[in-house]
């Protein structure tokens, strides 16, 4: 249950930070056309990519026990500078309006909700290096992370998706990201701490 709320937690730390990929899907549900295709596709990316770098590592480490406790603080470096780039983030928060534009076709939504998803370099650093090497500090319980970080994925799009329209007049607003930033920040530097006391044997 540790593993599966840690990873959770790190899931949703890491996905709600704004980006294009979130801004995507909000305006997708601010129109109410097609968001559930591009909320199951960003799902279904990030399961895959999480899965991937659930395994990946856990075969390196399985070769190369040492490498361990290197991935340990390459983690807790990130995890530091995300951290960072969180609070910096508050200090000039960004906003969200809804623009009338035309209807995309589901060949565009398709191919845009990809380009958001899998042309983002942090994604592979997020999903793939990151949570997999989070996921290898939990040793057999590693997937249970996963499991968490995959319905962290689940639980957030899903509510940005549906929830958009509703939450339209407080995307407007710059005070809402600053606190999210903050809030953000805030959670990613607990999660640095709690892997630097982790405790790897090798």
């Amino acid at each position: 249950m540790n593993a599966f709320l840690a990873g959770l937690s790190t899931g949703l730390s890491l996905i709600v930070a704004i980006g294009a990929q979130n801004t995507y899907i909000l305006r997708l549900g601010l129109a109410r056309h097609r968001v559930g295709l591009a909320v199951a596709i960003c799902i279904a990316a990030d399961l895959i990519l999480i899965a991937a770098g659930t395994a990946g590592v856990g075969a390196v480490v399985r070769a190369a026990p040492q490498v361990l406790v290197v991935l340990k603080w390459v983690g807790v470096a990130y995890i530091a500078l995300f951290a960072l780039r969180s609070f910096a983030a508050a200090r000039h928060p960004g906003h969200l309006e809804a623009v009338a534009e035309d209807t995309p076709s589901t060949r565009a939504v398709v191919l845009a909700t990809l380009g958001f998803t899998f042309v983002n370099p942090h994604v592979y650093l997020d999903t793939v290096l990151l949570l997999g090497s989070l996921s290898a500090q939990f040793g057999h319980a590693k997937w249970l992370f996963a499991l968490g970080a995959g319905c962290g994925s689940v639980l957030w799009f899903c509510t940005l998706g549906l929830g958009a329209r509703a939450a339209a007049p407080l995307m407007a607003k710059e005070s809402l990201w600053r606190m999210l930033d903050v809030l953000i920040g805030c959670v990613m530097v607990a999660v640095a701490i709690s892997v630097a006391m982790t405790h790897v044997a090798v």
